[in-house]
């Protein structure tokens, strides 16, 4: 079991603010295990015939709990009628905790008759991170979490085992896509998640994937946008400040988990070459974390000088985010020809080992060379 303090910290933060936290994430990424962690839980699984029975009459089952009671209400959207429970709970019940789990955004789908603005707070359950991966000072460690990626029981496993990835792509097809979207074209489908899981952490291209895949241009971007309330892919937009000479268009497409990207490029083992690119994704993760999605961009000018990340943080200031493996390769120039344009905010740069952050100059500018667990909020 992967312990995730960090998590546990963020739903009870979330329910000192609303009665209902909607905890979502892709299957198999530990909802229902750490929906367990929380002390003194009532576990309701809502798979179950029985369950679906007692939450027919919520006010029967909400009444019966003690006051101050944190009840779970895993894998919700297999009710009939999803948002009655937690409407009712949140309006009449506001005494309760309760923590509702699904694989999707809360209104991926018509069940959810009402979103309940102002009743809950989201929590996106994301891969194990890597600062969560414990004291991870040695490169095998590190290559370990990249190649079996963080689904906790693909990366507790002995070794990665493609048939776990290929029956994981079909039981998503299968459970998530086909019930709560209705995509009946499962080739076409599929064959445009494993090329955006091949292509991850690269531009956009719709027309491409429309070539690739023979779906038309609408049906790529209407299945892409399933497979981002699905959270199994991050689209990171271009950041822009309405000047001239920037990427204003192309987003950059993140698969959830680097296990999945490594399968679908066929690889056994991580090269030296491998680890950058994948390493972006483990940074976006914990960037995630600590900000809103909102506010997460990539940079990239005309001439070809990118940052990774840019991270908005209000009153004009725009902190740079570089992704490294060794911190000596970092060259200023995308940052220094950024902060032409947005001379305000900090400028990190993110490697897997450090013991303590520590500050570099390259080019006239200052960076902050840190680990993933010291991004700050």
């Amino acid at each position: 079991m992967v312990r995730r303090p960090l998590w546990l910290e963020r739903i009870q933060r979330a329910w000192s603010e609303r009665p209902v936290v909607w905890l979502s994430g892709v299957r198999r990424v530990g909802k229902t295990t750490l929906a367990g962690m929380v002390p003194d839980v009532v576990h309701l699984n809502c798979d179950l015939p029985s369950t679906a029975r007692a939450l027919a009459d919520p006010e029967l089952l909400l009444g019966s709990q003690r006051r101050g009671a944190a009840i779970v209400l895993d894998e919700v959207h297999r009710l009939a009628d999803p948002s009655l429970p937690l409407k009712i709970a949140a309006d009449e019940y506001s005494h309760l905790r309760i923590l509702a789990t699904g694989s999707s955004t809360l209104a991926a789908t018509g069940k959810f008759r009402d979103s309940l603005t102002g009743r809950k707070r989201s929590v996106h359950l994301c891969p194990v991170l890597w600062e969560e991966c414990g004291d991870p000072f040695g490169t095998p460690d590190f290559d370990r979490r990249l190649l079996h990626g963080g689904l906790p029981e693909a990366l507790l496993a002995e070794t990665k085992s493609p048939e776990s990835f290929a029956e994981w792509i079909d039981s998503f097809y299968a459970r998530d896509i086909l019930e709560l979207f209705r995509v009946r074209n499962r080739q076409g489908f599929l064959t445009l998640l494993r090329l955006l899981l091949r292509w991850s952490g690269g531009q956009v291209d719709y027309g491409r994937l429309s070539r690739s895949t023979e779906l038309s241009r609408p049906t790529v971007k209407s299945y892409a946008e399933a497979l981002q309330i699905a959270h199994a892919i991050h689209l990171v937009r271009p950041f822009r400040g309405g000047g001239g000479g920037e990427i204003v268009r192309r987003p950059k497409c993140y698969a959830f988990d680097t296990g999945f990207v490594t399968f679908e490029r066929g690889w056994s083992r991580i090269r030296e070459d491998d680890r950058g690119v994948l390493w972006e994704h483990l940074v976006l993760d914990s960037l995630r974390f600590r900000h809103p999605d909102h506010d997460i961009f990539y940079w990239r000018d005309k001439g070809g000088r990118e940052v990774d990340f840019v991270v908005r943080r209000g009153e004009g200031r725009v902190d740079t985010y570089e992704c490294k493996i060794n911190p000596d390769e970092v060259g200023a120039g995308a940052v220094i020809a950024f902060r032409r344009r947005y001379p305000l905010g900090r400028d990190y740069v993110v490697v897997p080992v450090v013991r303590r952050a520590y500050r570099i100059r390259r080019g006239g500018r200052e960076f902050t060379v840190c680990g993933t667990g010291g991004l700050g909020a």
